[in-house]
C-alpha cells in the first residue's frame, strides 16, 4: 500500500513540473478570444450590409 501511494505521489510531482499542458491552454484561450472577436466584427458588418440593401431598396421603389 505504501509503495502504491509513493508511486501515485511520484506520479503527481510529475506531472506538475512539466509545462507541455499550459501551452495548449494558453492557444486555446488565444484561439476562443480571436472567435470571439471575429463574430462580433461579422455582426456589425452583417448590420452594415443589411443597412445598404435596405437603403437601395428603397431607393428602388
Amino acid at each position: 500500500m505504501k509503495t502504491l501511494f509513493v508511486e501515485t505521489y511520484r506520479k503527481i510531482q510529475e506531472l506538475f513540473r512539466h509545462e507541455e499542458g499550459q501551452d495548449l491552454v494558453e492557444y486555446a484561450l488565444l484561439i476562443t478570444l480571436i472567435a470571439l472577436a471575429v463574430v462580433g466584427g461579422v455582426n456589425h458588418v452583417a448590420s452594415a450590409i443589411n443597412n445598404s440593401f435596405s437603403k437601395i431598396s428603397t431607393t428602388l421603389s
